[in-house]
């Protein structure tokens, strides 16, 4: 690659036993499992919790358990200091890396460093999980992206050139590493805790996400200003050290029974290729705005570094007041998941359209009208991001792997793998693209990998829903007595 809402979550997933094929009364109406269910989702009979404790059949929780609440606020926390940290570069990184030498185009690969490592690292935190321990991996990820985050800070005292530009790939580079171990971490600890409400606890906690993306380039953009470059990197990495005991105490251990579950198996799948494609052009897109927008900002509406962070505003708000709805609708109504990925990215297509605007519009760019459709692209992200994870684990359910821990690290690992893999793709090509062209033609170039999975998701689901409709007709011929009277019909 964000409520006070009261959450109905069940405490665990009972343990049941199948019942004969002839004692299971035909039922009509919607199904009796929540997504996250692999009795919901045609894969066979639930397993009893991996710590052993049964409960009873249908028992559910009007609260959050105090085991779930600890989650929540751990993953709050890593949430909101992570991109704060990645937002806090925004106002002001790219023009100060001008003045040490480094081009649009070196921006944008420092930018793209951090996806890229992140990229190679979440594929081996996934792997690993298990054998690594998801709490230690938490706790570590966040400990030294604390550490990284004040090193960077250190960066202006370098000299220019060549050194300035190396250190800023190392530090990214190792930022990136702690970065995956937490996230890797942080989403299998989620879907573990909230089995059956996945989709809606992910979009709560975007809240935070959002309060990070939200109050980073202005707070970043008022300590530059008011203390130089140093502080603003020393100030939020102290924070993040902080962090570290408290989310010591806070997360509870989960621990698992590694399984030999492939990750090639899963990312080789049909669907979970679309999903990842899905994936893959948001994270491009939102990775774009990073190295060029505030370079736009300055350079046409003329403001002061201060207030180019107040600009993302529109973009990051949108984001995390919707994505808790858009949640909440993706858990309670699955069957909509597919509209909401397909028309969210044909609207985040032609948000990037409209954000220069492209110059084939012949329309002059102003602030006002830049900020709502940064508003919009808020919105339409949140549409489309929301949804993926859910669907990539009722996917695998659907293929038969067996729920758990393991699992989860591979959904995890493969969703920050592929995000981050357009995170990279996206900076960089960007950066180009602005170089050569100018922003309002990069800007429309790059939403180019919204609309191709927009349409190429909406057509897979058209031939998936037509493939599961002739199968179904194939397996169930009219009956003996539906023939009879076709024939003494025709007869007539």
């Amino acid at each position: 690659m964000l409520s006070g809402r009261r959450l109905f979550l069940p405490r665990c997933v009972a343990s049941t036993r199948p019942l004969p094929e002839e004692a299971v009364p035909a039922i009509a109406g919607p199904p009796l499992f929540p997504m996250g269910s692999r009795a919901a989702d045609g894969a066979g009979p639930e397993r009893p919790p991996e710590d052993g404790t049964p409960e009873a059949p249908g028992e559910e929780s009007r609260r959050l358990t105090r085991q779930q609440l600890f989650t929540m606020l751990a993953a709050a926390s890593i949430n909101f200091s992570s991109m704060i940290c990645y937002s806090i570069l925004g106002p002001f990184f790219p023009g100060e890396a001008e003045k040490k030498g480094a081009s649009n185009t070196v921006v944008g690969l420092i930018f793209g460093c951090f996806a890229l490592v992140n990229f190679l690292t979440s594929l081996i935190m996934g792997n690993y999980l298990t054998k690594i321990g998801a709490k230690f991996m938490f706790v570590s990820g966040m400990f030294v992206s604390g550490c990284v985050t004040i090193l960077f800070g250190m960066l202006d005292k370098v000299p220019s050139g060549p050194m300035f530009i190396g250190l800023c790939f190392l530090v990214r580079a190792m930022d990136a590493i702690s970065f995956a171990a937490a996230m890797t971490a942080s989403f299998s600890i989620l879907a573990k805790a909230f089995p059956n409400n996945i989709a809606t606890v992910l979009g709560s906690l975007e809240i935070f996400t959002g309060l990070g993306l939200v109050l980073g380039p202005p707070l970043g953009g008022f300590l530059y200003q008011s203390f130089g470059y140093e502080i603003p990197f020393i100030t939020l990495g102290c924070v993040v050290l902080l962090l570290v005991p408290v989310n010591m105490c806070l997360l509870p251990k989960y621990d698992s029974i590694p399984t030999k579950e492939s990750f090639w198996k899963l990312a080789l799948l049909p669907k979970v290729l679309f999903l990842c494609f899905t994936i893959f052009s948001l994270s491009a897109c939102l990775g774009f705005l990073d190295p060029t927008m505030s370079l736009f900002i300055l350079k046409k509406f003329k403001l002061p570094a201060g207030y180019v962070g107040l600009v993302f505003l529109g973009l990051a708000l949108s984001y995390s007041l919707s994505s808790p709805l858009l949640g909440l609708l993706s858990d309670k109504m699955p069957h909509l998941r597919k509209w909401l990925l397909v028309s969210g990215g044909l609207i985040t297509a032609l948000c990037f359209f409209l954000l220069g605007p492209a110059p084939v519009l012949h329309i002059e760019s102003q602030l006002w009208m830049f900020v709502l459709v940064l508003v919009f692209l808020g919105f339409s992200l949140g549409m489309s991001a929301i949804p993926v994870f859910p669907e990539i684990l009722q996917c695998a359910y659907e293929n038969g792997f067996e729920e758990g821990l393991s699992l989860l690290g591979l959904v995890s690992g493969l969703f920050n793998a592929v995000w981050s893999l357009g995170a990279f793709i996206g900076p960089t090509l960007g950066g180009f693209l602005n170089e050569k062209l100018g922003f309002e033609w990069a800007s429309a170039i790059q939403g180019g990998w919204a609309v191709l999975s927009g349409l190429a998701t909406g057509i897979f689901y058209i031939a998936e829903a037509t493939r599961k409709s002739s199968s179904s007709s194939l397996q169930n011929p009219p009956s003996d007595n539906e023939e009879r009277t076709h024939l003494l019909g025709s007869e007539t």
